[in-house]
């Protein structure tokens, strides 16, 4: 009898559901904020400002609500595999998944113009996130070896959940700090740790597998020495240090322009896996622009660029390497060919252009319109990809097989 696509699949592995919802959360987060930037430049929807204020939601929703649902998807299916552990069973990861979706649905309803679900989306995302760690840790002491990049990944998301404790107490509290120590963490103590240690385990395995004569080049040395460069910049943060950050950035950027030389395949190489080093190429470039930010605030005691250091961060590295793993996991556990479809390839070429875009926008005129314009950018680069993957997700494998 032939297999029809059913929600039930869903549950069927932590990655069928963890990425039909952050799809689902992707698209949510950026029709609020597009909406919203719309809003306040050309007043059409008559929105009032959000409690915390809407720059700070939209930091935290998608730090702490949208790409973890990505990356606890992701963990949850490749921590079994790193240690030699059985997978983990529905009970593990559909809590989480209820958490990060029901948490980010509140959180959106509460920026609409219902504080008190704001309030209960952090409860409910705090939620989910508990249980994903208080799954994924004891794993570390149950593997019979070492797995350093599981290490360096679980210290990114403890490091998140005392972000996502700050947040929590800001919104008891209303202290500004606590909501700025948030999103800080969100950034260089949970995403750019998580991602550089995934990066750096998958990407040169990926390469090794596909192009002739390719010699994974994986030390761990210079995960240890990214991530620590990545705290001492959070720190820095931390402390208003705008104008010491270089002392962080250069040396960083330095150990990953060397990566970016190291990793890069050199020969006949796939386009699945040329968009994940494209994307990686933001990587550096995002660290160069905060190093010169740091430098300019030191000598002229203003920031130069505004945000266009972070956006380059998360809508170039953040949003590239997002389409590219998702693609790549999504095609090879559902049976496809290892291949970039057009919805992907599409999704790809366009967030090049809303990073970009949105770096500018800093300083065009009517940097408004051009945030908004940015966010609108987002939702039409992604809309046909999540189209796609939400279908796949729906459907049974097209080989047979479980999973």
């Amino acid at each position: 009898m032939t297999k029809v696509a059913s929600p039930r699949l869903l549950a069927q592995a932590p990655h069928r559901l963890m990425f039909f919802i952050g799809a689902t959360n992707l698209l949510l987060a950026m029709v609020w904020w597009a909406m919203w930037l719309a809003d306040a430049r050309w007043h059409v929807f008559g929105l009032r400002q959000p409690q915390p204020w809407a720059g700070w939601l939209h930091a935290f929703v998608m730090q702490y609500q949208m790409l973890p649902s990505f990356i606890f998807g992701f963990l949850l299916t490749v921590f079994p595999r790193w240690m030699g552990l059985p997978d983990l069973s529905r009970r593990h990861y559909l809590p989480v998944g209820a958490g990060l979706f029901c948490g980010q649905l509140a959180t959106i309803i509460g920026a609409f113009g219902y504080p008190p679900a704001i309030t209960i989306g952090f409860w409910m995302t705090l939620a989910g996130w508990l249980v994903g760690v208080a799954t994924l840790g004891p794993m570390l002491v149950r593997e019979r070896g070492t797995t350093w990049h599981a290490r360096a990944c679980f210290a990114g998301l403890a490091l998140g959940l005392a972000g996502l404790a700050a947040w929590g107490m800001f919104l008891h509290d209303g202290n500004a700090r606590l909501a700025f120590a948030s999103i800080k963490i969100g950034t260089f103590g949970l995403l750019l740790p998580v991602y550089f240690s995934v990066a750096h385990r998958m990407f040169p395995f990926f390469a090794g597998n596909v192009v002739a004569g390719y010699v994974a080049w994986r030390p761990l040395p210079l995960l240890g020495a990214a991530l620590a460069l990545s705290f001492t910049h959070l720190a820095l943060e931390l402390t208003h240090a705008y104008a010491w950050l270089w002392l962080a950035d250069v040396p960083l950027l330095a150990l990953l322009l060397l990566a970016l030389w190291k990793w890069w395949p050199r020969g006949d190489a796939p386009g699945l896996l040329l968009v994940l080093f494209i994307g990686l190429a933001w990587l550096p470039l995002a660290i160069a622009l905060y190093a010169f930010q740091s430098i300019a605030y030191e000598l002229t005691g203003a920031f130069l660029l505004g945000r266009a250091p972070a956006h380059a961060l998360f809508v170039g590295f953040f949003g590239s390497v997002l389409v590219a793993m998702v693609t790549r996991v999504t095609q090879g556990h559902s049976g496809r060919k290892l291949m970039m479809p057009k919805a992907a390839w599409f999704a790809f070429a366009a967030i090049q252009f809303v990073a970009t875009m949105r770096i500018f926008a800093e300083v065009l005129p009517d940097g408004m319109a051009w945030q908004a314009a940015a966010a609108v950018g987002w939702l039409v680069a992604f809309a046909p990809w999540v189209v796609r993957i939400g279908r796949i997700y729906l459907s049974p494998r097209v080989d047979g097989k479980p999973g």
